[in-house]
């Protein structure tokens, strides 16, 4: 990180604190107008995103190669920091600080954008994506997210540009492969807090554990929880395949990361530099993927070195239950008409 940066992060992070302290933690709602003054900034400026993740993730690549390329498209007129490891806070406060204008961009799970909107449930379910592929070519496809991006513009300042996958999510386990709900009966399986996550722990047959993702590698050695359900990267990175060396391809969610903006940001752009924007952003959700997919690869290798066993099966015992989700948790005719749209682009 070179002294720029570095003094930059220091005064923003200043700034940041006292914004939070003054906001006292409450919801990500905006009155539309960004209150960090040069939101607006046609001529251009360094855009400040937030993430919650290494330098080393494929996520934290992505972007920084993004801010280069958008610098150099745009002649030295925009250009991105990115700042990772929450420096800024995690994804609920960095979500309210790009509403208001004190940060511009960040990475945000769907879960977030499901608070202020619901219809972004739909691509939380699961069996919605088939697989990685299928769920980019949904989540930036403008006919199908195009309304559904721009919802938040109004009530909250924020607008989607688009998502990075967080890849396909399996069971790992304690005790042994799963091959079908009957095998969890009786496990607790540690879920994130909502209550979709819950219901999809117990269509998979197991009783939900929520805990916090921190908690996870001591709660599965002691016995707290039995199984855990994530993608390979994490489960290697986190190193749980120590303590839970079996991994069933359930396959059951392809988790979504979503990147938002500044509503007035944008709108402060000229016509030029919004689409190299654009231009660029396709770019890098591109080579996200792409770095996604060695990162699983390697992550995969890596786990089975440590022992880990990765085991193959029909997961036609899963599907039916795990599918049953969208009848009970699409509740409008938004909903249904996304989650019809996504379906109908893995034919």
């Amino acid at each position: 990180m070179n002294r720029r940066k570095t003094l930059s992060m220091v005064a923003l992070v200043s700034a940041t604190a006292l914004v939070l302290a003054a906001c006292g933690g409450g919801d990500a709602e905006g009155d539309g107008e960004a209150a960090g003054g040069d939101a607006a900034a046609e001529g251009g400026k360094t855009l400040r995103l937030a993430l919650n993740q290494t330098e080393e993730h494929p996520s934290f690549i992505a972007l920084d190669n993004w801010g280069q390329r958008l610098e150099e498209a745009t002649d030295g007129r925009w250009s991105i920091d990115v700042y990772p490891n929450e420096t800024l806070g995690a994804q609920q406060e960095a979500l309210h600080l790009v509403s208001d204008g004190t940060v511009d961009l960040a990475i945000v799970s769907g879960t977030q954008l499901e608070n202020l909107n619901e219809d972004f449930l739909v691509f939380n379910l699961p069996k919605v994506f088939d697989d990685v592929e299928h769920q980019m070519s949904v989540i930036n496809d403008q006919s199908i997210v195009g309304d559904l991006y721009s919802s938040l513009e109004e009530s909250n300042n924020l607008t989607v540009l688009g998502g990075f996958t967080q890849g396909a999510r399996s069971v790992y386990t304690t005790f042994g492969p799963i091959e079908s709900p009957e095998d969890m009966a009786g496990k607790k399986l540690r879920v994130q807090e909502s209550e979709l996550h819950i219901a999809m722990a117990e269509a998979l047959g197991a009783s939900a554990t929520p805990m916090a993702f921190g908690e996870l590698y001591t709660g599965l050695q002691s016995g707290v929880v039995d199984a855990a359900e994530n993608n390979e990267v994490s489960y290697w990175t986190q190193k749980h395949y120590e303590v839970a060396p079996h991994w069933t391809y359930t396959k059951h969610l392809v988790g979504l990361d979503y990147l938002i903006v500044n509503s007035d940001l944008l709108a402060g752009m000229s016509e030029e530099d919004r689409a190299i924007l654009d231009e660029e952003w396709t770019a890098t959700y591109e080579e996200h993927t792409e770095l996604w997919n060695t990162a699983t690869e390697e992550a995969i290798a890596n786990a089975k070195a440590g022992g880990a066993e990765f085991h193959e099966i029909d997961t036609a015992a899963f599907d039916e239950a795990l599918g049953a989700l969208a009848d009970e948790f699409i509740s409008n005719e938004n909903q249904q008409a996304l989650y019809d749209a996504a379906r109908a682009a893995a034919n």
